[in-house]
């Protein structure tokens, strides 16, 4: 590991060191390991139906499976994330994928709910290495106003992962459903949802030595970052009003649009009476094609408003998308059939999945880079109260609010309508604070070049 700051010097001399290929490249393999994690994240939406028969647990139950991923990925993101801004980015990320991998067979291998939700654990902690250390090497391989595009470009592997989930989810519990039972010693037959877990867990495990074989990037910083947490403190006093704005709105976007993707499914099963298998498969595909337009759409339009000289350009931008997410959500829970739900899925993904990449972008322009992967750790420790939460309150109004069979519908329409608009009113206050945030870095960027 290379000691803090060890190879940093100054973005205005350096020269060639890191070449925009080399970023891009580098920017690819990291997309390819953020598609695993969120296939790996997402397959248990897929099994939902026969591992709650098989298990005998209720609606609620499923969604802590994803809640209490969410917590222990929160709360392994910031010491994550501080090794990351001190030490070598490259064996923190090949560790992390080799543990979520490991642990989402280990979900595979599980015989009850407790042993499930403690493998979910692990794929909570695995994961939480990579989006903080991806932000640091992120920002220490584009220029400052590329930044944001590189972020949002690599949002498209979670949207892309996601999609895949379903996809590949779908046509692995289609295939084992009608398949032999895989027995193994010590643990028995495994059933089709089981199998699903171990199948699409396996490819992390080489994936983790790929990033083994890489050059850790050069960091740009000028000085080491200063011991403890101090230069975070000081960073979130004097953007106190922007940051929490900032992390709220995103937060409230989260939160609907976790709950409105996890029950996606199990809406095709019981409002139309799909099979799990094919519906997955279904919004996979829809998934893939078209969420990952929704970030890089995004990004465009905060380049555009940027270059125009509105400071709050990643934020308008994610505000205006996200927002037009929620009357489509809405719209799909009225329409008659499952064809007229697939079509309007299509425009829902894309403004659903619109806002995450600026959700780091925007962090990455108005934060020092000694504490970029602090500073995302902490976002994505508020935000992941919105993937804890989305899941099992839209199963309680499943429950309890809606228990009809198609009350799932219905869920959705509370759950978005109140997060979607909260999320939208959070970043329209959010704008000032955060252009000013903006033109005091960039005047601080600027002076250190001139220097």
């Amino acid at each position: 590991m290379s000691t803090p700051g060890s190879d940093a010097q100054p973005e205005g001399i350096q020269d060639t060191s890191t070449t925009a290929i080399k970023a891009w490249l580098l920017l690819a393999l990291l997309m390819v390991a953020s598609i695993v994690s969120f296939v790996d994240r997402q397959v248990v939406a897929i099994v939902v139906e026969p591992m709650k028969v098989d298990l005998a647990i209720s609606d609620s139950q499923i969604g802590w499976l994803y809640g209490v991923f969410a917590v222990f990925y929160a709360v392994a993101a910031w010491p994550l994330a501080y090794l990351a801004d001190r030490y070598s980015r490259k064996h923190i990320i090949a560790v992390g994928v080799f543990v979520w991998s490991l642990m989402t067979i280990a979900c595979g291998l599980s015989r009850n709910f407790w042993q499930v939700l403690t493998a979910r654990v692990g794929v909570g902690i695995g994961e939480a290495s990579l989006g903080p250390a991806t932000v640091s090497m992120v920002g220490d391989t584009f220029p400052r106003r590329q930044i944001p595009l590189a972020l949002s470009v690599f949002q498209t592997a979670a949207v892309m992962g996601s999609g895949l989930a379903f996809l590949i989810g779908g046509l692995v519990l289609e295939l084992v459903q009608g398949s032999q039972p895989v027995v193994l010693p010590w643990v028995g037959a495994l059933k089709p949802w089981q199998l699903t877990f171990i199948y699409v867990g396996v490819p992390g495990l080489l994936l983790s030595g790929v990033f083994l074989l890489i050059t850790e990037p050069q960091r740009r910083e000028l000085n080491p970052p200063a011991h403890g947490i101090e230069p975070l403190r000081q960073f979130y006093r004097t953007n106190t009003k922007a940051m929490m704005l900032h992390h709220g709105g995103f937060l409230a976007f989260a939160l609907a649009g976790y709950a409105f993707v996890f029950w996606t499914v199990s809406y095709f099963v019981r409002v139309h009476g799909e099979d799990a298998a094919q519906a997955a498969q279904a919004f996979g595909l829809i998934f893939l094609l078209t969420g990952p337009l929704g970030p890089v759409l995004a990004a465009l339009l905060a380049r555009r408003l940027t270059e125009r000289g509105h400071h709050d350009g990643n934020i308008r931008a994610a505000q205006i998308l996200g927002t037009l997410g929620i009357p489509c959500v809405v719209l799909i829970q009225f329409l008659p059939s499952a064809q007229w739900a697939y079509l309007m899925y299509i425009p829902a993904m894309i403004f659903v999945n619109a806002p995450f990449g600026l959700a780091n972008g925007s962090l990455a322009v108005v934060a020092p880079r000694a504490i970029h992967a602090q500073v995302a750790a902490v976002y994505l420790f508020v935000v992941s109260i919105g993937n804890l939460l989305g899941p099992p309150v839209a199963g309680f109004f499943n429950e309890v609010v809606f228990p009809e069979t198609d009350g799932v519908r219905f869920s959705m329409i509370s759950v978005v309508l109140m997060f979607g608009l909260a999320g939208t009113v959070l970043l329209q206050l959010a704008r000032k604070p955060y252009a000013r945030a903006y033109a005091r870095m960039e005047t601080l960027e600027n002076s250190k070049v001139r220097g």
